[in-house]
């Protein structure tokens, strides 16, 4: 449970989602975990949503690790290079940066084309969702590659394989999920011969917050959302997620994903951990198998 005791990361958007259940099983891993977002108990970002890094953070530390919590916007240069800046003086050393930047779901317009979709939304969705990684990346991995043997996670949504074939309902939005992939693949090319490794991540199907909230439904009765959406029962945790961060982190031979589009449901059999009710749901193959293919809701093989 002590896999990762002395190692030192940040998770850049760990307010909710599955930025907060990354940086709480790399807390019940044993490290010392940054979360930064915009919220704060003191002040709410243009999200809207409740959750703090407070919060997150005193989950890290309940879990086993040390969370701290510092208030960032990472589309403004100057508080990501001062982030950094406290990470170096405080700790001398960064092993994992997780970018899980998000917070455009309120700017998505589905199913419209671009000439039809808000320009200003559209935009503003790619400034928060790009501009942000690689800002986030500029900083903070110049400070990652002093020391040997650091991991890059860009979090996305959908493999590069799924996302090649299936238009993500959004111009913008399909942008900005394929763009991480390519990204961490870029960035793969940059860090290997520093002896780091980057890969691209998404979560299945994740009963976030907001969408337990969406579904008027919590994490105790999730399954009665399947009588709205009979698919959600393929749906995971954030801390599915979290688990394949953790794994992949503790890894000594993880270079071998350096520049790969991973999976939480592919990581899980590979480093055989799983979700917080024991099961083991494999989202995309089921999305492809079943829910695309237009079969009825049966998550019995896939998970």
């Amino acid at each position: 449970m002590a896999a990762l005791s002395g190692k030192i990361a940040l998770v850049a958007g760990g307010t909710r989602g599955a930025g907060r259940g990354i940086a709480v099983e790399l807390g019940a891993a044993g490290a010392t975990v940054y979360v930064t977002g915009r919220t704060t108990r003191a002040q709410q970002s243009e999200y809207g949503r409740p959750e703090t890094i407070e919060e997150t953070s005193e989950m890290v530390t309940a879990a086993g690790g040390q969370g701290i919590a510092v208030r960032v916007d990472h589309t403004v240069p100057a508080e990501v290079e001062a982030l950094v800046a406290r990470i170096r003086r405080e700790q001398g050393r960064l092993d994992i940066l997780v970018n899980d930047i998000w917070g455009g779901e309120h700017l998505t317009e589905w199913n419209k084309p671009v000439w039809e979709h808000s320009l200003d939304k559209g935009l503003h969705m790619l400034r928060l969702a790009i501009d942000t990684h690689l800002i986030t990346a500029h900083f903070a991995l110049a400070l990652m590659i002093e020391r040997p043997g650091g991991l890059l996670v860009e979090l996305t949504d959908g493999t590069a394989e799924y996302n090649a074939t299936h238009y993500r309902l959004c111009p913008y939005y399909d942008l900005v999920k394929t763009g991480v992939i390519r990204m961490a693949w870029a960035h793969a090319k940059d860090l290997a011969p520093h002896g780091a490794t980057a890969v691209a991540l998404t979560p299945g199907w994740m009963r976030s917050e907001m969408m337990l909230d969406i579904f008027s439904v919590t994490e105790e009765n999730w399954r009665d959302a399947t009588s709205v959406q009979p698919h959600f029962v393929i749906s995971e945790t954030p801390r599915f997620t979290g688990r394949a961060v953790a794994a992949l982190a503790a890894d000594p031979e993880r270079a071998r994903w350096n520049g790969q589009s991973l999976s939480s449901g592919g990581l899980a059999k590979v480093y055989g951990f799983d979700d917080l009710d024991g099961s083991r749901p494999d989202c995309w193959r089921y999305m492809d198998e079943v829910m695309d293919a237009g079969k009825p809701a049966d998550a019995t093989d896939y998970r």
